[in-house]
């Protein structure tokens, strides 16, 4: 709850824009920082937590995003994809907690 009220989907998406238009004018002030990515833009994202794997699995899914690779954990796993969209280079991964599967059967 944040003061007092649930959060809402429309909560999280505005919060993501919020970032997204954080970073953009934080780029846009400088210039001058050494790259973070080796070549070309870089989109990374990560899902944690209950229902890791649904999520996961509906990013994979409505991105059109390639081949799952995972990696076990000890306490669940970790599946990563990546695929190119307008000439960025788009990574997602999960920790998706043991007994969850990640949703994603392709």
């Amino acid at each position: 709850m944040v003061s007092g009220c649930w959060i809402t989907q429309a909560d999280r998406v505005r919060w993501q824009q919020q970032a997204a238009l954080t970073l953009a004018a934080i780029l846009a002030g400088c210039d001058d920082l050494p790259l973070i990515a080796r070549a070309g833009g870089t989109l990374a994202g990560h899902v944690a937590g209950a229902g890791a794997g649904n999520v996961f699995a509906a990013w994979h899914r409505v991105l059109a995003m390639g081949d799952v690779l995972g990696t076990p954990l000890s306490g669940g796993s970790r599946p990563r994809t990546r695929s190119s969209r307008g000439g960025v280079r788009v990574t997602l991964t999960a920790t998706v907690p043991a007994g969850e599967r990640n949703g994603v059967t392709s």
